[in-house]
């Protein structure tokens, strides 16, 4: 596939760079991240008022702006670069792709204007301790009349704390189901879980028989969610991995503008051979990554207009996951070891960066799980003489 942003792209991209190098700075960043939501509620406003990025990949239909995947991961990667602090990779990457995925035209209609106006919301499915984000689901539930009643114990919920909506994947009956939950919603309680990257929250969901009607359940009550709902996790993976890619490149240029600058021996620590050797492997890390992100942002673009692309979808996701997240906590970390010793200081981001890296790294999968994904993925595919080579 050759790929080359379109002129408008290239406008959403740099318009989106010069908004967030406005509002996103370093002290923007810092004050953000030490305040009790983990971001700026004003700051918010201003990117669903003026911006308008949370309807970005949004139907014309329900007032989004009706553009593609490609668009939305190009201001992804902007927002990696600057390190924003603000709730939408859960709201748009989460919860708006569970919505898209999952519910009935009717109930689109009803919830996707509400996050269109501001309301943040999140998705919640993983237990403590899991470590593929794959491999279950950590509520349950049960049919109690005409409603359901919901039990489970959620970690890693990304802005699970603040969120006004909550979108909980559960296990019964009919198998995996998404319900739509207030986070006012009498049994829920959240809890802001503290970690080591202090830029994107995470927090802790109980339910504690959570009592919820029909109307609930996003989609068909009586068929499993299963599919659908793993296109949604392939959906934010490759978000995320767009995010990565902009953490990967500011990394880069962070640390090429500090060997410039600092000098040893009378010249600039960059004119040295294994100096620049480190950063040209930086820089391939960034573009390889890039092409990946990209080429999964077309293969989303398509399983959202209805293409039968599960299985691609699946193994792009997992591809641009696994190198994005290298990628990235590569060049955060030889940035720090560049920076010399004040690398981890608070006084320099790029220590910032290191942690935002670390955490996604974990964040819907390791690289070895997405690897292990696709190999099982070739294998199914394989052929019968193949698989005995195998």
């Amino acid at each position: 596939m050759e790929f080359a942003f379109t002129e408008e792209q290239i406008m959403i991209r740099d318009t989106a760079a010069a908004f967030l190098a406005e509002v996103s700075d370093s002290e923007s960043v810092r004050r953000a991240m030490s305040s009790d939501l983990g971001y700026d509620e004003a700051l918010w406003r201003r990117i669903c008022g003026e911006m308008y990025w949370q309807a970005i990949h949004l139907p014309e239909a329900v007032g989004g702006l009706g553009l593609g995947y490609v668009e939305l991961a190009a201001t992804m990667e902007q927002m990696g670069r600057s390190l924003l602090c603000a709730p939408f990779f859960s709201t748009v990457a989460l919860a708006s792709n569970a919505i898209r995925m999952l519910a009935t035209d009717e109930q689109q209609e009803q919830l996707l204007p509400r996050l269109i106006e501001g309301e943040t919301a999140t998705l919640a499915w993983m237990s403590a301790g899991q470590r593929d984000h794959l491999s279950g689901v950590a509520g349950r539930y049960h049919k109690d009349g005409d409603g359901y009643v919901l039990e489970g114990d959620y970690r890693y919920v990304v802005d699970g704390h603040s969120s006004q909506l909550l979108l909980l994947a559960a296990e019964g009956e009919q198998g995996v189901q998404v319900f739509v939950v207030e986070s006012s919603t009498e049994g829920v309680s959240c809890e802001w879980l503290p970690t080591m990257d202090q830029t994107r929250r995470q927090a802790a969901v109980k339910l504690a028989g959570v009592e919820l009607p029909s109307s609930a359940v996003l989609g068909d009550a009586a068929a499993d969610a299963s599919e659908g709902f793993e296109a949604v996790l392939h959906l934010a993976t490759i978000a995320l991995a767009a995010e990565q890619v902009g953490v990967a490149q500011q990394a880069l240029d962070a640390t090429v503008e500090y060997i410039a600058e600092r000098q040893q021996f009378n010249r600039p620590v960059g004119s040295f051979q294994a100096v620049k050797h480190k950063a040209a492997d930086m820089m391939l890390k960034s573009e390889v990554a890039r092409s990946a992100v990209y080429y999964a942002a077309c293969v989303a673009e398509d399983a959202l207009a209805g293409g039968p692309l599960a299985t691609e979808l699946a193994e792009a996701a997992s591809i641009a996951k696994a190198y994005c997240s290298e990628a990235a906590r590569f060049n955060t970390g030889v940035g720090i070891q560049l920076h010399g010793g004040v690398g981890f200081t608070w006084e320099y981001d790029i220590q910032l960066y290191f942690k935002r890296a670390q955490s996604s790294y974990q964040l819907l999968g390791e690289p070895a799980a997405h690897r292990e994904q696709v190999a099982a993925m070739l294998l199914d595919d394989a052929s019968p003489a193949e698989k005995g080579e195998a």
